[in-house]
């Protein structure tokens, strides 16, 4: 095991970090056991509770040795049309357990040659249903205790490689499914760079579960190793879009545990054509609508504390002297409460504010820019609006290249990025006549208004009458 590289001590026994963030305070030694973990060490005898506290909320991860057996796997692949890409996914599986799925082909054929030719066993749908559907009669012709979904346009240098670090971690008898790192295949061209840095399937170089509201929100269906057991009913057969978000959180909601394993890493073709990579992007927005119908708030655009919300819109307003006083003002009301409870209520405060408050504006940004950037554009024709408005789409643009060097050329190909995905939310909501994936989620804060302005309690500020 491995305590998770983020998690931190805010003082003796407090722990911060998990998916999603949370504080935990450690009873008794519990310190010196976690510590040992951060080095990647086994469980010993007696810490097997303390262990799967932490590994469930997403404090600590299983280190298994590889092992891969292929005979306890079905690997299913749905297709339409691509048989060239289908004979070079099943070139790299020649030996295994594969069900070809053909998803209503314009030439059914074809792709059957290119399956039986490979060893492949083909499964074929008289019309196009969409990959979950496809998916869901490529498992009901298999039954195999593990199922590997993989799309015809995923590369794999070394699939026993993949398989070997994935499979290892169903040793948990919660692990539900696994995900690995999907990043863009590369190439010459100028959309093939932009995907390989910022490819709408990547989750991001830290590993983790995959819990809605936590720093890997979901895992893609392009390539996800599924145990049969928690499969269940399966994909969503109604979603064209997002079927892999809803099976993931579904797999969640009934008990399952899904991991994330950046470490892991498998390429993804972009998409050949620039309309095709636009539509792409659109239906990624568009699913979010009937998600949403089946989520709810976990499809929130943004997730955000009131007063977090007032303290970064002051800023944007040009009253930045009114967001450091909300800050100043949380930090004190915590640092108060946490007297009792820790030997430094400063530091760990300042820890939760800075994370939760002043931490939240570049994803705040971020946030808006992905959902709502067509309107802030439109909202940018206005004289009196448009400084801030551009100010906001810049912000929320450029937050993209926190963590990597910035390439002109990535600039229109971004900004083409997030108004495709936010002109589908827009669309989606329409078609499905929801506004579930437009609404935000702003939580309620324990902070009051009076505080904030520097009022006594509500009650004290009148002068006793004398007597």
């Amino acid at each position: 095991m491995a305590l998770d590289e983020h998690a931190t001590f805010l003082d003796r026994d407090l722990l911060s970090g998990g998916s999603p963030w949370r504080l935990l305070r450690l009873p008794g030694g519990s310190r010196v056991v976690a510590e040992r973990w951060r080095g990647a060490s086994e469980v010993g005898a007696g810490e097997e509770r303390f262990a799967r506290t932490l590994l469930q909320q997403g404090l600590l991860h299983p280190v298994p040795p590889p092992r891969a057996d292929v005979d306890l796997v079905d690997v299913v692949i749905p297709v339409r049309d691509d048989v060239d890409g289908l004979a070079r996914l099943l070139a790299d599986l020649s030996g295994w357990h594969v069900t070809v799925v053909d998803d209503g082909s314009v030439d059914p054929g074809s792709v059957e040659e290119c399956a039986l030719r490979f060893g492949a066993s083909p499964v074929r749908l008289s019309q196009n249903r969409g990959p979950g559907s496809a998916r869901n009669a490529g498992v009901s012709a298999t039954s195999r205790p593990l199922l590997w979904f993989l799309d015809v346009d995923v590369g794999l240098d070394s699939p026993l490689d993949v398989l070997g670090h994935l499979q290892p971690h169903f040793a948990d008898p919660l692990m539900g499914a696994i995900a690995p790192r999907v990043r863009g295949g590369g190439g010459p061209s100028v959309r093939d760079r932009f995907e390989l840095r910022f490819s709408p399937l990547d989750m991001g170089a830290r590993s983790g579960l995959v819990v809605a509201g936590g720093p890997v929100a979901y895992v893609p269906s392009a390539c996800l190793l599924v145990r049969r057991e928690a499969f269940g009913e399966g994909f969503d057969e109604s979603l064209r879009t997002g079927e892999d978000v809803d099976l993931v959180w579904r797999l969640h909601d009934r008990g399952w545990l899904v991991r994330y394993d950046a470490d892991t890493v498998v390429a993804h073709r972009a998409r050949a054509t620039w309309p095709r990579w636009w539509n792409q992007r659109v239906g990624y927005g568009a699913s979010t609508a009937e998600l949403a119908k089946r989520h709810g708030a976990r499809m929130a655009p943004l997730r955000v504390d009131g007063w977090t919300l007032a303290a970064w819109s002051a800023v944007l307003w040009g009253k930045p002297i009114v967001g450091a006083r909300v800050a100043r003002v949380a930090h004190e009301r915590l640092r108060r409460r946490l007297a009792s409870t820790t030997d430094e209520p400063g530091k760990v405060a300042g820890a939760l504010v800075g994370r939760g408050m002043v931490g939240a504006g570049g994803p705040l940004a971020r946030a808006v820019v992905r959902t709502y950037g067509v309107p802030l554009l439109m909202v940018a024709l206005h004289p009196r609006m448009r400084r801030r408005a551009l100010a906001l789409f810049a912000a929320g643009t450029t937050w993209r290249w926190r963590s990597t060097r910035l390439r002109i050329t990535d600039i229109p190909l971004a900004v083409g990025d997030d108004l495709a995905y936010g002109f589908g939310v827009f669309w989606g909501a329409w078609r499905s006549k929801t506004l579930g994936a437009l609404r935000p989620h702003v939580t309620k804060s324990t902070l009051g208004l009076r505080e904030v302005l520097g009022l006594k309690p509500r009650g004290m500020d009148r002068t006793p009458r004398s007597g």
